[in-house]
């Protein structure tokens, strides 16, 4: 998995800002997959910029204001290219599982 398409999947979920993104990988994904606040919203604009995703309108002020974001098509296009993507699994050896 790879923290871009992490975050699209929860976009894809509900439209959330960078703080909410971070609290929802803390209760959900991260026992897998940790991403740190400065992670995801370093690859926030980066999938900004790759108009993937779009912050939404704020509805007032924007100082202070939470940006909430939500995947564009392009980002649903490149999360079904990632899901058909094959992959072959990685062989794991761990003690543990030998035991």
């Amino acid at each position: 998995m790879s923290l871009p398409h992490a975050i699209l999947t929860a976009l894809l979920e509900r439209p959330s800002s960078g703080l909410e993104l971070t609290r929802r990988f803390d209760k959900s994904i991260g026992y897998f997959w940790s991403a740190t606040h400065q992670q995801i919203y370093r690859e926030l604009g980066r999938l900004e910029e790759a108009g993937l995703i779009r912050a939404l309108p704020s509805e007032g002020p924007v100082r202070g204001q939470k940006k909430q974001y939500e995947v564009l098509p392009g980002g649903s296009a490149e999360l079904a290219r990632w899901v058909d993507e094959r992959q072959d699994p990685k062989p794991m050896r761990d003690a543990l599982l030998l035991r």
